[in-house]
C-alpha cells in the first residue's frame, strides 16, 4: 500500500526488473540519464531508487519538476511488469501533485502499483520520497496496453532489454519518515 502520510515503510525486494541501453530514466549507457534501477517488492508494488545530481535541477538545490514527473510515469509505467513481464504500454494520461521541493544529490525513491488493469488499460499510482521520507510528488496515470513492435521497431528485448544485478543492490526498500 503506498504511503498516505509520514511513516514509516519497509518492504523485502523480491526481484530486480530490468534496465535498458538508452532510455533517459534507466538506461545504462545514456550518459546525459538517470541510470535509475527498479525492484518489485513483496508487496506487489515496483520501488525505483535513484541519486539526482545538480545537472537536473530546476531551481538551485531543487530537482527540475519534469525529473520526478518523468521518474513516475517509467515507474508507473512499469508496476504492470510486475503481474504482466511482457506487457509493454505508453502513457495516456499523468496527473501530478507537487506537495514539496524533492532535492538533488540524495537518494530519493519512488514506489508505485497498479490499481486498475483492463484489457487494453491499466491504472496506476506513485509517489516520490525524499532522503528523509517526506511525501514530495504523488502521481496517478492511465497507460494503454501496445505489442513492443508497434510501439518501436528499434528496440529489440533480448539486446536492449537486460536486468544488470549487483551485489550493492537493496534486499529491501527502506523510507524512513
Amino acid at each position: 500500500m503506498l504511503l498516505k502520510g509520514f511513516l514509516n515503510y519497509m518492504s523485502k525486494v523480491v526481484r530486480k526488473h530490468e534496465n535498458s541501453r538508452h532510455c533517459f530514466i534507466c538506461g545504462l549507457e545514456n550518459e546525459i540519464g538517470l541510470k535509475a534501477e527498479f525492484f518489485e517488492t513483496e508487496n506487489g508494488e515496483l520501488a525505483v531508487v535513484f541519486m539526482p545530481s545538480e545537472k537536473y535541477q530546476g531551481y538551485p538545490g531543487v530537482l527540475h519538476g519534469g525529473i520526478s514527473a518523468a521518474v513516475l510515469d517509467e515507474l508507473i509505467g512499469r508496476a504492470i511488469n510486475i503481474e504482466q513481464r511482457d506487457k509493454f504500454a505508453m502513457t495516456t494520461n499523468l496527473n501530478l501533485q507537487y506537495k514539496r521541493p524533492v532535492p538533488y544529490g540524495v537518494k530519493l525513491t519512488a514506489i508505485a502499483k497498479i490499481t486498475k488493469d483492463t484489457r487494453l488499460l491499466y491504472e496506476g499510482e506513485g509517489t516520490l520520497y525524499d532522503d528523509k521520507g517526506n511525501i514530495c510528488v504523488t502521481a496517478k496515470g492511465k497507460y494503454m496496453k501496445i505489442p513492443l513492435e508497434k510501439i518501436s521497431a528499434d528496440f529489440n528485448p533480448e539486446t536492449d532489454w537486460f536486468t544488470n544485478e549487483k551485489e550493492s543492490d537493496p534486499k529491501e526498500i527502506i523510507i524512513e519518515g
